[in-house]
C-alpha cells in the first residue's frame, strides 16, 4: 500500500487540517504526534528508507521499537494536506527508547518537531495509564485559552472550574480537570517533564501564554477534547468582555448533580463553593 494511502495517516493529516482551519497554527506553529499501531506500521512498511540515528534528548523505554507519524519542525500545517511528505515523518525509536530514526517522510530536509521530546514523555505516561489505549498527542495554539493565561491565575482548579462553567459538556468530556503548566522554555526536558507530570491525572495541560497540549484515544478524540476546550475559553473571554461579574453559573451542586445523571466521577478538588 503506497504510504498516503493509509486510512491512519489520512486520519493524522485531516487533523492537522483541521486544527489549522481552526486557526490555531499560524506559521509552524503546533505539533502534532501518533503512535502507529504493530499492523499499520506492516500496512506501509515496504514505504521505509530509514535515515540514521538521533537522539531524542530523554529515554522513553516504554516507548521502544515503536512508530510514530509526526509533524515537521519548521512546518506549517496548513502545508499538511497537499505537500505531506515534506510536513511530516514517521520514524521509528530504537531497543532503548534513547534515538529515533527517520522512515518515511520530511523529503526536503529537516527533523521532527522540536517538542519531540514532550510528546514522547507523554505518550509513555498515557501509554502506560491507559493500557496503551491513547495514542494521539497534540499540541496547538489555542487563541482563548491563551488569552486567559494572562488574567486568570495559573491554577489547576481555577482553570478547571472556570471552563467547566462555561460549556455544560466540558465536565462529561474533560471529567478528571485540567492541568496548568507555568511558562517555560519550549521544546525542553524541562517543559516535557512538567507537562507528563500533569498528564498522569489529566488528557489536558495548558502551557501559559503558549497555547494547549492534549492526549487521547484517537484523532477524533483528541481534536474533540481541545475544540471543547478552546470553545469553553472562548465563551468565558466573551462573557468577561461584557462584564468582569457572572450574574449566574453553574454551582458546585449542579456539577455533582450532572455527575451522577452522566455517570461521571468529577474530583471534589473543582467542586469548591465561590
Amino acid at each position: 500500500m503506497k504510504f498516503l494511502d493509509a486510512e491512519f495517516v489520512q486520519g493524522f493529516i485531516r487533523m492537522g487540517d483541521d486544527g489549522w482551519q481552526q486557526g490555531w497554527h499560524e506559521r509552524n506553529g503546533g505539533n502534532l504526534s501518533y503512535r502507529v499501531k504493530p499492523e499499520e506500521v506492516e500496512l506501509v512498511k515496504e514505504n521505509f528508507e530509514p535515515k540514521e540515528w538521533k537522539p531524542i534528548g530523554t529515554s522513553v523505554p516504554q516507548l521502544a521499537g515503536e512508530y510514530f507519524l509526526v509533524t515537521g519542525s519548521g512546518k506549517f500545517f496548513r502545508n499538511l494536506i497537499i505537500k505531506p511528505e515534506d510536513s511530516m515523518c514517521m520514524i521509528e525509536l530504537d531497543d532503548k527508547g534513547e534515538n529515533y530514526r527517520i522512515v518515511w517522510g520530511l523529503v526536503n530536509g529537516g527533523r521532527p518537531t522540536s517538542e519531540l521530546p514532550s510528546h514522547l514523555m507523554n505518550h509513555e505516561v498515557k501509554k502506560i495509564a491507559t493500557n496503551g489505549k491513547y495514542r494521539v498527542i497534540y499540541h496547538a495554539h489555542t487563541t482563548n485559552i491563551i488569552a486567559l493565561t494572562f488574567v486568570l491565575p495559573l491554577k489547576d482548579e481555577v482553570f478547571t472550574r472556570e471552563l467547566w462553567e462555561m460549556a455544560t459538556e466540558c465536565p462529561v468530556v474533560f471529567p478528571s480537570g485540567i492541568g496548568v503548566v507555568p511558562w517555560m522554555v519550549p521544546g525542553g526536558r524541562d517543559i516535557a517533564v512538567a507537562t507528563s507530570k500533569l498528564m498522569k491525572d489529566y488528557d489536558l495541560a495548558i502551557w501559559a501564554h503558549h497555547g494547549m497540549f492534549a492526549a487521547g484515544e484517537d484523532f477524533d478524540l483528541t481534536f474533540g477534547l481541545m475544540h471543547t476546550a478552546e470553545k469553553s475559553a472562548e465563551i468565558l473571554v466573551k462573557a468577561l468582555s461584557m462584564s468582569p461579574n457572572k450574574l449566574q453559573t453553574i454551582t458546585a451542586q449542579n456539577f455533582r448533580d450532572l455527575a451522577k445523571d452522566f455517570n461521571v466521577s468529577l474530583p471534589e478538588k473543582f467542586l469548591f463553593e465561590k
